[in-house]
């Protein structure tokens, strides 16, 4: 494959990494300097490097930091088996597996350092909210995506969601203006969002305003606004300014699935997972949403 055509052709490059050009080279610049301060760091025993970094191993088939962000980008937006990234890109099998282990948690980090990375912990949270008073309006969802089913028995059972026989990860997610502000822990997909909820630790300033949806019935966090669609009793049907109320509350909440659409533009947390490195699944979705927020902001400050 020429990586330099893809470079180089604007509709290319958005089917291979869900970027544009201009968002592709502030990732690229943030992961040169990154690779840059990781070549000057001295070894692991404190002492002055011998040899230039990575030297003693196999060439390179990845010279360039552009090359290995597309490499990895193009993993994450269009989850080809390994075996086709080792033929596209002149590697074997096993080496396409080392740069995915080697590259993820890099990317995660390059988006961390830009402020793309949503947060992870209730009290990274509470900083971002205190931090930024414009974020008020918070929509709280969970997300679910497909996992292979496991050969444990246990394991099958904890997966298993009760969906479609699927078996899923679920994650716990808040967004506002657009942007995942806050993404929870992957979690078993039996276990039932106001669960998750509960669980969290989450909590919220007291001018904010929470909408979710039926599923998260029963969860009201204390000092903390919270705002639901009304259920439609059985058989009677709902008054009209209650169905106008769910109307308006539903055209607030579409925008939270509009960034778990956006989070799923990567193909590797929307088609079925088949990694089965311990922690990638989480590893992946963090990605994801940094990604989407680093198009939603590029996007906002474009406009």
């Amino acid at each position: 494959m020429n990586l330099d055509v893809v470079l180089r052709n604007r509709r290319l490059l958005r089917a291979f990494t869900s970027l544009d050009q201009a968002q592709f080279v502030r990732l690229e610049a943030g992961l040169e300097r990154l690779l840059a301060a990781r070549r000057l760091e001295r070894r692991h025993d404190g002492l002055p490097r011998q040899r230039a970094f990575g030297a003693g191993g196999e060439t390179s088939k990845l010279l360039t930091t552009a090359s290995k962000l597309l490499f990895i980008l193009f993993y994450f937006k269009c989850d080809p088996l390994q075996e086709v990234m080792g033929l596209l890109f002149g590697m074997s099998q096993p080496q396409a597996c080392e740069w995915i282990k080697k590259l993820t948690p890099l990317v995660n980090a390059v988006l961390g350092r830009e402020l793309f990375l949503p947060a992870r912990r209730p009290a990274d949270l509470d900083t971002l909210l205190n931090a930024v008073p414009e974020l008020r309006l918070l929509v709280l969802d969970g997300v679910e995506r497909p996992v292979r089913r496991s050969k444990d028995k246990d394991d099958h059972k904890q997966n298993y969601c009760g969906k479609k026989k699927a078996h899923r990860k679920k994650n716990l997610l808040i967004s506002s203006e657009k942007r995942v502000v806050f993404l929870g822990p992957a979690s078993l997909g039996s276990v039932h969002d106001k669960k998750l909820a509960d669980e969290s630790g989450l909590t919220y300033p007291p001018d904010a305003l929470v909408l979710k949806d039926t599923d998260f019935q029963g969860d009201e966090p204390p000092d903390t606004q919270t705002l639901q669609p009304k259920k439609e009793p059985r058989g009677r049907e709902l008054h009209p300014i209650q169905k106008t109320i769910n109307q308006l509350i539903s055209k607030v909440r579409v925008a939270v699935q509009h960034a778990i659409a956006g989070i799923k533009r990567c193909h590797i947390v929307a088609d079925l997972f088949r990694n089965r490195r311990r922690g990638f699944v989480d590893e992946v979705m963090l990605a994801a949403s940094g990604l989407h927020n680093l198009r939603v902001t590029t996007r906002t400050m474009a406009a």
